[in-house]
């Protein structure tokens, strides 16, 4: 008899976790190195139909199945690469290809390909006040000036001297075992793979977010049409349940 209304509201909130997953999306779109996350859904355990005798309940038969609830099963995060922008600033870095930049946070190391780096007030290079980028060595890159000059692999060359202060380290990592944080920041227990001098960098470039306004709109439209349809069909469908109970029971 309530079946509808598990399958209503179930979409109801099936929908609502999409939006707010495309949301999410829509609000990164110029966050750079930010990679989309796409909602997937899933039913609950099938549930089998029997029919049985009305007085002997031997021998039941089968009719079939049915999964009367929708759920969101998992979030999923594409890693496709992003397309390159060129911003001219000479501590903006983007990966082309696999690989993540190595930033130590506070909560320890944390991996992304988010590239808008900036020299702090010690002249070590970082990460919006996230962190500290990384070098090749493992340790924080450190400038003693400005005057500097990079190279295709991520290499930082004094102009002066022509020696190189430092390497931004690059990992190669398994991307089903990213945990996603905020920030476009991502945490794994995993070491990864050493891409430092193997993937190229561009630097005075961002990468842009893989996550298309076009395409987001597009599903955002059609999540909201799925939940009013669904809101709309459950009032319906209470006020039939309502009208059965009380009107036609005093028949």
């Amino acid at each position: 008899m309530y079946q509808g209304f598990y399958e209503l509201t179930s979409g109801m909130l099936t929908q609502q976790r999409n939006l707010n997953t495309i949301s999410n999306n829509l609000a990164n779109i110029e966050t750079a190195g930010y990679k989309k996350d796409t909602q997937v859904n899933s039913t609950f355990d099938e549930e089998m139909l029997i029919r049985t005798g009305r007085y002997n309940k031997k021998n039941p038969k089968q009719l079939g199945t049915q999964t009367p609830i929708v759920m969101a099963d998992e979030t999923v995060t594409s890693f496709t690469q992003g397309t390159l922008r060129e911003t001219g600033q000479k501590y903006d870095f983007a990966i082309e290809g696999e690989g993540f930049f190595n930033i130590e946070t506070a909560d320890g190391i944390r991996y992304t390909r988010n590239g808008s780096f900036s020299l702090n007030a010690d002249g070590n290079l970082e990460l919006d006040g996230l962190g500290l980028v990384l070098g090749q060595d493992g340790n924080p890159i450190h400038l003693d000036n400005e005057d500097v000059t990079m190279d295709s692999y991520g290499r930082i060359i004094y102009q002066a001297d022509g020696r190189v202060a430092g390497q931004i380290r690059l990992t190669g990592l398994n991307t089903d075992n990213l945990i996603k944080e905020d920030s476009g920041l991502y945490r794994t227990d995993e070491a990864g793979t050493d891409l430092t001098g193997q993937t190229k960098v561009v630097n005075g470039s961002l990468e842009r977010s893989n996550a298309d306004m076009v395409d987001e709109m597009t599903n955002m439209m059609s999540s909201q049409r799925a939940l009013q349809s669904a809101a709309q069909m459950l009032r319906m469908y209470d006020s039939v349940l309502n009208k059965a109970s009380n009107d036609v029971g005093q028949v």
